[in-house]
């Protein structure tokens, strides 16, 4: 029974995976939701779930494949409802001076084509359209929650989550504040000083539409080269033996399209054979982070062993082992190391880069740190309506504004923003380990390449913290990352 399980998920996860695929891609998807399900009917109702997981028992193994059921079961049971939200949401647009803005450009818009009196505006259309499209997002997030409880028999979704991921998210929501408290004085500080500089504004004034511009480095492309361009930056990784233009199993995605959004996204159809690596570029700095984040997913999967079973390398309940690796790399490309040797900036420029690329990631680990806290407190007290919680605490902390009606749009499942926040954490750990032993420079080193691919050999059989253990890199904490943050933006000046 096991056994066949397996290749049925397998299938489907293909199934989904190619959809989502050709959505992102701007591309009408072959087949609807409701039909990637055909012919797997019998698998997915809450009976057949409930049965395998006593056919599975409560191995590691046994669980991945049990909880990669239920996701399939809960899908294919939401999609009427995800269907319907995803639909009014891919009509939305904001009128903003003559021009319709939909969801799917937001980013690109605000970080590469806004000002501040028309974000201010943005502000106010996406307000009214959360609103409207807030009663089927509520709709959705109910019957999710009502199968979670009636036909699979969790408390709440924070059990479900603790069930799948073996969080303990009551140690986490302890652990996250202890880093925002330790944060504080240093992130308001720098950040109210580099928004009146830029925007001429204090921060209490400003809004998350602010904060997507600032944090997307706009203002510093100025020092952006003409080359490399992005794929020749490609040819970076010749560093590490890997041919990235000629991998069999890796196909790019990097070319502007209009149909895209600006969201780049890596696409496992299956491990470690068939991967798409999405992406519309928009230009500057911001697409060199997005390039390798996506290349340390991608990479981290094709170079997967083919030796491994489907749990060990298909089902994993959480991405903080790939995100961690996408941490990695994409805080390599902006490092002191690589702006100097690879982009040949001058040290004035390097120096101004690193401070405020530095400053952003606080921002953002902030942000998401923000988000765990206020979805927390959103599923434990049952409340998905309200939004304020969120706006209160996302203003704590950031000191941007957010709008309460749009929570269930900020609003990713299964914790992810924590998720992030552990791999931030596991990125800052790792990234020492690499310059303990090969140097401050380990990313131009040979070496390199050959410890990252006997680390990405191993797949996800392992989960984080216990790959961490098993290839003695140590604890995952906070500790790296603060001093990094301390380091370079006690020790910086603008």
């Amino acid at each position: 029974m096991p056994q066949g399980i397996e290749k049925a998920l397998q299938s489907l996860n293909e199934r989904l995976t190619a959809r989502a695929l050709r959505i992102w891609q701007g591309e009408r998807p072959t087949a609807s939701q409701q039909n990637i399900y055909e012919g797997y009917e019998h698998l997915l109702s809450p009976e057949a779930v409930l049965r395998a997981r006593k056919a599975l028992g409560n191995s590691a193994m046994g669980r991945r494949i049990f909880h990669t059921l239920v996701g399939h079961s809960l899908q294919y049971q939401v999609a009427p409802y995800e269907n319907e939200l995803f639909t009014w949401m891919k009509g939305a647009a904001a009128h903003i001076n003559g021009e319709k803005i939909y969801f799917k450009d937001i980013l690109y818009w605000c970080q590469k084509r806004s000002d501040t009196a028309s974000r201010r505006i943005l502000e106010k259309e996406s307000s009214s359209l959360c609103k409207f499209l807030k009663p089927f997002a509520l709709e959705y997030w109910q019957f999710f929650l009502q199968l979670l409880a009636e036909e699979f028999g969790y408390q709440n979704y924070t059990s479900y989550c603790k069930d799948k991921k073996l969080l303990d998210y009551e140690h986490y929501v302890t652990e996250v504040r202890t880093l925002l408290e330790a944060t504080s004085s240093l992130y308001f500080r720098a950040m109210e000083q580099w928004v009146e500089r830029t925007l001429g504004l204090p921060l209490h004034e400003l809004n998350r539409f602010d904060a997507i511009y600032l944090l997307g480095l706009a203002e510093f492309d100025i020092f952006f080269p003409q080359s490399p361009t992005l794929p020749e930056l490609l040819a970076f990784f010749d560093h590490w033996h890997i041919d990235v233009l000629h991998t069999p199993a890796l196909h790019l995605d990097i070319d502007f399209s209009p149909r895209k959004g600006a969201q780049a996204m890596s696409f496992a159809l299956r491990i470690p054979d068939n991967v798409y690596l999405v992406m519309n570029p928009q230009g500057g700095w911001i697409d060199v982070e997005t390039l390798f984040h996506e290349m340390g997913h991608a990479l981290s999967t094709v170079y997967t062993s083919a030796d491994l079973c489907a749990p060990e390398k298909d089902f994993y309940p959480s991405n903080t082992l790939s995100e961690t690796y996408a941490f990695l790399l994409q805080n390599m490309s902006l490092s002191p190391y690589f702006l100097r040797r690879y982009f040949e900036l001058p040290e004035e420029h390097i120096e101004t880069l690193s401070y405020h690329k530095t400053l952003k990631d606080l921002a953002v680990f902030r942000r998401y740190a923000g988000k765990f806290l206020a979805e927390y407190e959103m599923f434990s007290s049952g409340d998905m309506a309200s939004g304020e919680a969120y706006a209160r605490i996302l203003k704590e902390h950031t000191g941007f504004t957010y709008k309460p009606e749009t929570q269930l749009f900020d609003l990713a499942p299964e914790f992810y923003s924590l998720d992030y926040l552990i791999s931030w954490m596991a990125e800052a750990t790792l990234e020492g380990v690499l310059v303990n032993t090969l140097g401050p420079e380990w990313m131009f080193k040979e070496a390199a390449g050959e410890l990252l691919r006997k680390w990405w050999s191993q797949g996800n059989q392992l989960e984080l913290r216990d790959f961490f253990a098993h290839n003695g890199l140590g604890e995952i904490d906070g500790r790296d990352l603060l001093q990094r943050w301390t380091s370079v933006i006690q020790s910086s000046s603008p």
